[in-house]
């Protein structure tokens, strides 16, 4: 078929893959509301600190590397997949406490998520040794924190939609 005698697709100024408006911006005067910087604050100490252990327990994996017995192919994929979504939890905190609804969202859905991953790795018997059931039971209850922080009703006015 000739290009000149093709049909005209009509071009919408938002990306083909997006079926939804651009939503509204977030104010900078609900962004930097005291309850608002609180959240925040709060939120990035408690994910960082989720990451600093997360680091931490790496190392400790590869310090003990030699040691079958509490060391073996699960903890090493546990501490990796944990290590990158702690940085990954963490990125959207940051992103979210400059008013991304988009990383407001992940972070709510990575923060839950991972309780659950946690909750299920220190029930499982034998799995994992006792030093890293603990070390994630650490985890969990800085996750959870952050749970009940991102789902709280001033926060999730502040991402409201429009």
């Amino acid at each position: 078929m000739n290009a000149a005698r093709s049909p005209r697709v009509a071009r919408s100024p938002r990306p083909a893959h997006s079926s939804h408006p651009a939503p509204a911006a977030i104010s900078a005067e609900h962004l930097n509301d005291p309850r608002s910087l609180a959240f925040f604050r709060g939120a990035k100490v408690l994910v960082g600190a989720y990451l600093g252990i997360s680091v931490l327990t790496l190392a400790v994996i590869v310090l003990l590397r030699g040691d079958s017995a509490d060391v073996n192919s699960a903890v090493w994929v546990r501490g990796t997949i944990v290590a990158v979504s702690a940085l990954v939890t963490l990125l959207c905190a940051v992103r979210a406490a400059r008013g991304s609804r988009s990383a407001y969202r992940r972070l709510r859905i990575i923060s839950a998520v991972s309780v659950v991953a946690i909750a299920a790795v220190v029930a499982l018997p034998g799995t994992f040794p006792a030093w890293l059931k603990a070390e994630q039971a650490a985890c969990g209850l800085l996750l959870v924190a952050v749970v009940v922080l991102v789902n709280g009703k001033h926060v999730r006015s502040v991402f409201a939609a429009g």
